[in-house]
């Protein structure tokens, strides 16, 4: 059951948040954010992880069935208020689903190294995308059955993009393991919802579930990849300094 806070903070994003979703789609790669290591520092899923499901297989049967099971949960209200929300691509939006299980709301402002970790930290692990999603270049569930998704909004930038690995799942996972670096204590609220976050792509049509499993493997493998940086290390410790201050505070 989700918060009271959740659910308004669900519908107002996708009340409010929405239009601006197609022109922030690619502003973490754009370089508009600065990163821990460039596209190719980061290691080749092509190389590391499996292909997707082949139609016709077992495991293709079984993304299939997971599509149309998940259609038929729709009727939920509140979750589909948080599947909409979880569909905006925007960092802001992302990390305030969050602010609960994290135990502290986030800002620029009022958290800037957490804030700096965050941004950097997606920025950089979602880059691990990129060269999957070109390679493979799988159809998604919703065009393949020539179907609208629960989130119509985001056909038109979605249509012809690649649909595995997951870039929100990996966003949503990489966001848990970041904040649990700061705030262990909340790792199982953390990672409940970072679960979460990755089913909306399913709930919603936009992805098949092999594609959002295989992202939390490749969210981990890009999260172990920024463990080599210096920099980001620091700005870890930095970040844990500024929770235990502002919690010493409270």
């Amino acid at each position: 059951m989700m918060s009271k806070f959740t659910t308004a903070f669900a519908l107002l994003a996708a009340l409010l948040l929405i239009p601006s979703c197609s022109a922030t789609r690619t502003a973490a790669v754009s370089g508009d954010i600065p990163t821990y290591f460039t596209i190719d520092d980061m290691p080749d899923l092509v190389k590391c992880l499996p292909a997707p499901p082949s139609p016709g297989s077992a495991e293709f049967a079984y993304d299939s069935l997971r599509y149309y099971s998940a259609k038929e949960l729709r009727g939920d209200k509140e979750r589909m208020a948080m599947a909409n929300s979880d569909a905006v691509w925007s960092l802001d939006t992302l990390f305030a689903q969050f602010f609960e299980p994290f135990g502290m709301e986030l800002s620029p402002a009022a958290t800037p190294q957490i804030w700096t970790l965050l941004e950097s930290g997606i920025s950089t692990i979602e880059l691990i995308r990129i060269r999957p999603k070109a390679h493979f270049h799988r159809v998604r569930p919703f065009e393949y059955f020539n179907e609208h998704t629960f989130t119509e909004w985001e056909e038109d930038f979605l249509r012809g993009e690649g649909s595995y690995p997951s870039g929100h799942t990996i966003r949503g996972w990489g966001t848990a393991l970041l904040l649990t670096e700061v705030n262990p204590a909340a790792a199982d609220a953390l990672y409940k919802r970072a679960w979460q976050y990755g089913e909306s792509r399913v709930l919603v049509g936009d992805h098949w579930q092999s594609d959002v499993d295989v992202s939390r493997a490749a969210a981990s493998i890009g999260y172990a990849k920024l463990q080599t940086s210096s920099a980001f290390r620091t700005q870890v410790r930095k970040a844990r300094a500024e929770f235990k201050r502002l919690q010493r505070a409270r």
